[in-house]
């Protein structure tokens, strides 16, 4: 029979229920019985012994909350009895050991990629259209719905003929409540070039307003997406008088990369004799390079060319146990290959900053991983906030009761490797292993942050169902527990289902990640949010945003 508890760490002193128990069950757990006092859903924990006020709770073997009234053996943790707590932490010089997995069986193996001229390996062939202020999103999108349409690209034609049926409906007079969204659709458009896997847009907010700061940040954010490893060429649209000026753009691509040679073409509407000539030209010189980069061919890579984000998003009380900790088996396997892996969302590296401390080789890295840690935290102090004020909603319904819960089951999707470095936002992972990105916990700030530092892949672990994705670099949604799986089949790719069942190890949920990052690196299969051009882009402006 399966279990319906378990108990993630040895040292803990709360068991997670796998199923929904009753107030009075009566249930055993390596040899020790318990009365439930309370009812536990599935995803939530109840205390193993009886604590008293202020005793700490323990999960996944940290401290993770003091409680805040006496909590009764079998009873359950919640927001009305305990609040976020966790150990402070320090540079301390540890050796810390790492027992590497064994990656035999995908030693010789390689993925199909975009090879490109700086030595990066791409997992997709994009063409980007930049703005380099707000003020120019309107034109983005007029040439989005001309290039997607036209060139095969577009996923709402479907919804177009959806609402044409229902216009012809209503003026009949018909009852529009039985026209079907699918009766009779078929998609004919097909992609004019085939080895162009999409042209993708950087809307966005900033670039003029605001301070000058967050115009410089926005400038390298924008520099690293035009020199990621999936894009083959870009076009920018400028206004002309905004604060994030084309030249800042140009001088830091050349910063970050002096031999850039991807075709760049730059537009400046306050220079142009019209809109109408400004988008017109654009999408001519842009048809034109696309017509080159079409001719690029997917041609064999090592996996050490692999630089995998891993990140979590509509979490629950699973992510911890089945998802994060699967992710975090590929992740050790990707770096015994020789690969990166970008560990990101500061807010929810809370309580485990220690132990990440010691794993750090470099003692810059890890001092420099502690005052980004404090000033990011003293940052939302002093407006009223805080890490501990991260969970969500949803997260707390679920049963992530506390920032340092979800925080050590976040973690996990970063395997057990040593941290190879400690990178700022936009800075660029160039070292093989583990790297710790600082971003917010926001799943599109963190994503587009992890896009920035050279993810050419996205694992993105969901308990609730998270229907995000980023523009450049493929998304791959992994689901916690097989009820979500089934309830939004339309977004997840990976069911993590069969670890909470029994059915599958860490280890063998792990190795099947990897395989499915192989065939999506090498373009045999593509990820959901990649099929709906889920493209979402928020730049951070070093605010407090958990």
């Amino acid at each position: 029979m399966k279990s319906r508890l378990v108990k993630v760490h040895p040292d803990d002193n709360v068991l997670v229920a796998l199923a929904n128990l009753s107030k009075g069950e009566t249930l055993s757990y390596n040899g020790e019985e318990f009365v439930l006092q309370d009812d536990i859903p599935a995803k939530h924990k109840f205390v193993t012994a009886d604590l008293k006020t202020g005793d700490i709770v323990h999960m996944y073997g940290v401290m993770v909350g003091k409680a805040q009234t006496d909590i009764p053996k079998g009873g359950i943790i919640s927001t009305a009895n305990l609040k976020h707590a966790a150990e402070p932490f320090v540079y301390r010089k540890v050796d810390y050991e790492w027992q590497a997995p064994d990656v035999s069986k995908f030693s010789h193996r390689t993925f199909n990629g975009y090879h490109r001229s700086n030595g990066d390996v791409g997992t997709a062939n994009y063409w980007l259209f930049i703005p380099t202020v707000f003020c120019e999103n309107r034109n983005l999108d007029v040439i989005r719905e001309a290039l997607h349409n036209e060139l095969g690209y577009a996923v709402t034609a479907k919804y177009k003929q959806y609402a044409h049926k229902l216009v012809e409906a209503f003026k009949k007079g018909e009852d529009i409540s039985v026209v079907d969204l699918s009766a009779d659709y078929q998609n004919k458009a097909s992609r004019v070039f085939e080895n162009v896997d999409g042209i993708k847009f950087l809307n966005h907010q900033g670039g003029c307003g605001g301070i000058r700061q967050d115009a410089a940040v926005l400038s390298k954010l924008l520099a690293s997406y035009a020199n990621h490893p999936n894009v083959a060429g870009v076009t920018v649209l400028s206004l002309g008088c905004q604060n994030l000026q084309v030249q800042d753009f140009k001088n830091d691509l050349q910063a970050l990369n002096p031999k850039f040679d991807k075709p760049l073409y730059i537009f400046e509407q306050q220079q142009s004799q019209s809109e109408e000539q400004l988008i017109a030209e654009a999408i001519q010189k842009t048809f034109t390079e696309l017509i080159e980069i079409n001719k690029f061919e997917r041609k064999p890579a090592p996996l050490s060319k692999l630089c995998i984000g891993v990140k979590c998003g509509g979490s629950d009380g699973f992510s911890g146990i089945s998802a994060n900790p699967a992710v975090g088996y590929c992740s050790d396997l990707v770096v015994a290959l020789g690969g990166k892996i970008l560990l990101a969302e500061f807010p929810e590296l809370c309580g485990v900053e220690q132990n990440l401390i010691d794993r750090t080789k470099d003692e810059a890295a890890a001092k420099k991983f502690i005052s980004l840690m404090t000033s990011y935290n003293d940052a939302a102090l002093s407006v009223g906030s805080g890490f501990h004020m991260n969970p969500s909603p949803g997260n707390i319904k679920d049963g992530l009761i506390t920032d340092a819960i979800k925080s050590a089951g976040a973690a996990k999707k970063g395997g057990t490797s040593p941290v190879v470095d400690v990178l700022d936002y936009t800075e660029p992972a160039t070292k093989p292993g583990l790297n710790l990105v600082c971003t917010p916990g926001n799943d599109v700030e963190a994503t587009t942050g992890k896009a920035a530092s050279g993810a050419t892949l996205i694992l993105f672990t969901t308990g609730l169902g998270t229907p995000t994705g980023n523009p450049v670099c493929p998304t791959i949604k992994v689901s916690t527990n097989s009820n979500l799986t089934k309830r939004m089949n339309d977004i997840i790719d990976i069911d993590c289902g069969p670890v909470i069942e029994g059915e599958k190890t860490i280890e063998q949920m792990g190795e099947d990640i990897l395989e499915y990052c192989i065939k999506a690196a090498s373009g045999n299969v593509i990820p959901k949010a990649v099929l709906l051009n889920q493209d979402d882009f928020i730049p951070w402006k070093r605010g407090v945003s958990l």
